[in-house]
């Protein structure tokens, strides 16, 4: 980027740092401003695309590999267990249905693509953000449980979507390429195996390293953000030497690094709420500098309408049937079901998939669809959030049974 683009995006983040607060209670969010900030640095051409999509690339990489060991190991699993059956539910039913019925949808609108990338574009427009979801899950009025789901569900399916991502990319490849079809299956066992396994070995290492460190006064708790941003690269580094997947070694290295840190780490409790705004908002600057403009001139009336499906209908009926049979009542299935922002993890899995499956017939496709999903979300849950919020709280205030909903209690 060129020093006067550098100049006005520090000027814009120091502009949203001094009215964040009174931000959050309008329909403008974060990432709303800085991709409108992105398409402007693009459009008045302050900004170098190729750098902007180099910049990209590693800034996107690197915030995705910290955000899935975050996510990971801020993850309580036994209090999981014991107190979240939706975000239960969202995860092991709703993600599955998403991408199912994302798959049928795309069969329809996209004839002609091999159906293994219909599949692959259904699991990368699938997982939800965080970061987009920020305005709904800090929101006061949205009832405890409901806003814990939200967070829970979001932190935890961009993890459990990649390797969904990873297998239908191999397939794809498999199902194009003849001399390939005898080796996707190891290449994809490689991936997500060795990927596990090193995540596994490398986060318990390092926890294990750390916790003994600060435990005998080797180190202290303002060095445990160093070794945590070290441990997540390790994890992806490692990962990537001897064949694995690096981002599912975050993952799983950040759930085990939570499991024996316990709490004792508080920095991956706090890094969302500082260092990893940063990382996203500069994520979201940068795909409206480099990607957001092009998107917009390549799109087609099939594109618009398969995403518009995936954001109105596959997203809302998947969640509503995951949860059907629990205690969440219907006004809380319907605002679930639509509050799944596509942002961070839809862009960064395209990004990602383009670079290492050259081979994919439509990955360029793929990947402007993707860019053009996050754009629509962004607009469309960001300007739904407020009124979203006030609407669900006036509902359960209204319906006596869901009292238990309003105190975040379970049956």
């Amino acid at each position: 980027m060129t020093e006067t683009a550098l100049l006005i995006s520090g000027l814009g983040l120091l502009a949203y740092a001094l009215f964040a607060r009174r931000l959050a209670s309008t329909i403008l969010t974060g990432p709303m401003l800085f991709l409108a900030l992105g398409l402007a640095l693009d459009a008045f051409q302050v900004v170098d695309i190729v750098e902007a999509e180099r910049a990209l690339h590693i800034l996107a990489e690197t915030t995705l590999v910290i955000v899935l060991f975050s996510d990971a190991a801020a993850l309580d699993l036994d209090r999981l267990r014991r107190r979240f059956s939706w975000p239960e539910r969202m995860l092991v039913l709703g993600l599955p249905l998403a991408m199912l019925l994302g798959t049928i949808v795309g069969v329809a609108l996209l004839p002609g693509w091999p159906i293994w990338e219909v599949a692959l574009l259904a699991a990368i427009l699938a997982p939800t953000d965080a970061a987009l979801g920020q305005a709904v899950v800090t929101d006061p009025r949205v009832p405890p449980r409901v806003r814990e789901a939200l967070a829970v569900e979001s932190g935890v399916n961009d993890g459990m979507a990649l390797p969904a991502v990873l297998m239908f990319a191999c397939l794809a490849v498999g199902g194009v390429h003849d001399q390939q079809q005898s080796s996707w299956l190891v290449f994809a066992l490689e991936q997500i195996g060795l990927g596990t396994l090193t995540g596994v070995a490398v986060g318990a290492a390092g926890a294990f390293a750390l916790s003994t460190a600060l435990e005998r006064g080797f180190s202290g708790r303002a060095f445990e953000g160093v070794g945590t941003f070290a441990l997540a690269g390790l994890c992806y580094l490692c990962a990537s030497e001897i064949g694995g997947n690096g981002f599912i070694a975050a993952f799983t290295g950040g759930l085990v690094y939570g499991r024996i840190m316990a709490q004792r780490s508080h920095f991956v409790f706090e890094f969302m709420e500082s260092e990893g705004q940063l990382l996203m908002l500069g994520t979201f600057l940068l795909i409206g500098a480099s990607m957001a403009a092009e998107a917009i001139a390549a799109a087609e009336t099939a594109w618009i309408v398969l995403i518009l499906a995936s954001l109105l209908v596959v997203r809302p009926v998947a969640i509503w049937l995951s949860l059907k049979g629990s205690d969440a009542p219907p006004p809380v299935r319907a605002f679930m079901g639509w509050f799944g922002p596509r942002g961070l993890a839809t862009a960064l899995f395209a990004l990602i998939v383009l670079d290492e499956f050259e081979m994919l017939t439509h990955g360029h496709e793929i990947l402007t669809i993707a860019v053009l999903a996050v754009l629509g979300s962004t607009l469309l849950h960001g300007v739904t959030a407020a009124p979203g919020a006030g609407w669900i709280a006036r509902r359960c205030e209204a319906e006596p049974p869901t009292e238990a909903v309003r105190a975040g209690e379970t049956p």
